[in-house]
């Protein structure tokens, strides 16, 4: 076992303070990662607040982990000590099932194994990023390439995958309009991506505050939610809707933003339900679906895509010291785009 100093949380809503967590000895197929970097995701807000749920604390959040590995089990065959490597969502599944086997292992039917917030297969604990080392399986490990700083790669091992993932599926792309609901830690990164795939990028935004950021980071349009005349003038426009938001919205409103034929897809969680009519998806034959992060395969492939097109997250880079204030301001929305917590601090 190896002792290194964390920040958690010790009970629900109560605020993160520095303390000692243990990760454990060296599997054959383990990596000792020493973490450089940790992103703070709204999740982590969420999970900490017990918003989606009854949660296992003490907890230590962090699910968008940079940093390079500094020993390896005797089995790895994948890194190598000085090796610039991430972590994200995802530390370990059943790897039988058919889900696992396709290298979806978000979707492994005996449940994956979240890399905070959740009991592993040894029936252990599992704690995130906000730490100075991570254990984690070689398998559940991916290879940050050299053109990404590690800092804005971050945020790209949750944000990033997120946001690759649905819009690949649903062919964002060359000749595709795309609509991005809210330009935050998701949302900025969304619209690098579908930029860098060849989409017609739009961002529908409560008001126009960021509308230089969105254009800048790629959108070709952008529009107000809270001006009615948005939903008039854009009615029946896109192929794809992206939600990013963790807010309950009006889907029927945004569905009738979609072409015939076209998917509104959800990546954010509110912590209420949201409804919506079924005339809103019946009248042209329209999808409202869900995207849930990425398998290991994907992730990967997202990082070398984001390398290529030079897309790295918007970040602001804190101390340890100053997650509190980060929640804070998280919450109400106060940061361009991601807090990225620089572990050296802690």
């Amino acid at each position: 076992m190896t002792t290194v100093a964390a920040y958690a949380a010790s009970a629900p809503k109560a605020p993160l303070e520095r303390t000692t967590i243990e990760r454990r000895a060296l599997r054959e197929h383990d990596v000792l990662i020493d973490i450089k970097f940790a992103g703070i995701c709204h999740s982590d807000l969420h999970q900490v607040a017990e918003g989606w749920g009854e949660a296992i604390f003490p907890m230590v959040p962090g699910h968008e982990i940079a940093g390079v590995v500094s020993e390896v089990g005797p089995g790895v065959t994948k890194y190598k000590v000085g090796d610039r490597v991430g972590v994200g969502c995802i530390v370990d599944s059943c790897r039988e099932c058919d889900n696992c086997k396709a290298g979806q292992e978000q979707h492994c039917t005996q449940g994956m194994i979240a890399t905070y917030n959740a009991i592993g297969r040894d029936g252990e604990i599992t704690y995130g990023g906000y730490a100075e080392k991570v254990v984690v399986d070689e398998n559940y490990v991916v290879r940050i390439p050299d053109g990404l700083s590690l800092d804005a790669a971050a945020p790209l091992l949750c944000a990033g995958i997120t946001t690759y993932a649905p819009l690949k599926q649903w062919g964002a792309g060359p000749g595709k309009k795309v609509a991005v609901i809210g330009l935050g830690g998701l949302g900025h990164v969304a619209v690098k991506i579908a930029h860098a795939l060849g989409a017609e990028v739009t961002v529908l935004s409560q008001s126009l505050r960021k509308k230089d950021d969105g254009l800048k980071l790629g959108a070709d349009h952008y529009y107000a939610t809270s001006d009615p005349k948005t939903f008039e003038q854009l009615a029946g426009s896109f192929d794809v809707i992206l939600s990013t938001v963790s807010a309950p919205l009006d889907l029927s409103a945004y569905l009738s933003l979609l072409k015939t034929g076209g998917a509104l897809v959800n990546v954010g969680v509110p912590e209420e339900p949201v409804t919506f009519h079924p005339f809103a998806l019946i009248g042209g034959n329209k999808i409202l679906a869900g995207s849930m992060i990425g398998g290991i395969p994907e992730t990967q492939e997202m990082l070398n895509f984001c390398a290529a097109h030079g897309i790295g997250a918007e970040v602001e880079r804190i101390t340890a010291s100053e997650i509190n204030e980060a929640y804070e301001r998280l919450a109400a929305g106060d940061v361009r785009y991601r807090f990225v917590i620089d572990t050296a601090t802690i």
